[in-house]
């Protein structure tokens, strides 16, 4: 699930990398084109900034622009400034931890689950959005489709 401030860092970007020209727009007029409450906007963009994936300038003609190009920011890496990727500190199947090194019977298909949950993230940029491409989804597996009506 992807949070509120997620979701406005992402609209943001995406507003930014579909305009034409590279000059840079001010919060506020982010905020109102996205629908964000004004002041939110601007600790979103700000927190944005810091990450590099866009600048921001001071002054009367000032605001933010993009940093990099929109086909170098996958969604995982705007998501991650806000959304920590899921971790489970405890097991599955009980109530100690469960790692790589103490491997419970689940540890391994819950790493493919929740890996596969996190794939297109990481694989669908900006532009792929604004361009309407569609990251590929994960093979089924034969008894997976058979399964399928």
């Amino acid at each position: 699930m992807v949070s509120s401030t997620a979701d406005y860092a992402l609209r943001a970007v995406l507003l930014l990398a579909s305009r034409d020209d590279a000059q840079a727009i001010t919060s506020n007029e982010i905020a109102d084109a996205t629908g964000t409450p004004r002041n939110y906007m601007a600790k979103v963009l700000n927190a944005v900034a810091k990450s590099g994936l866009i600048s921001s300038t001071r002054g009367p003609a000032g605001g933010f622009s993009l940093a990099i190009r929109p086909s170098e920011i996958t969604l995982g890496r705007i998501f991650d400034l806000f959304d920590s990727p899921p971790h489970h500190p405890r097991c599955l199947l009980g109530s100690g931890p469960c790692d790589l090194a103490r491997p419970c019977r689940a540890h391994k298909a819950w790493m493919s689950v929740t890996g596969a949950q996190r794939a297109p993230l990481l694989s669908t940029t900006v532009a792929d959005l604004l361009d309407g491409r569609v990251a590929p989804s994960p093979r089924k597996s034969s008894t997976e489709s058979r399964h399928v009506a």
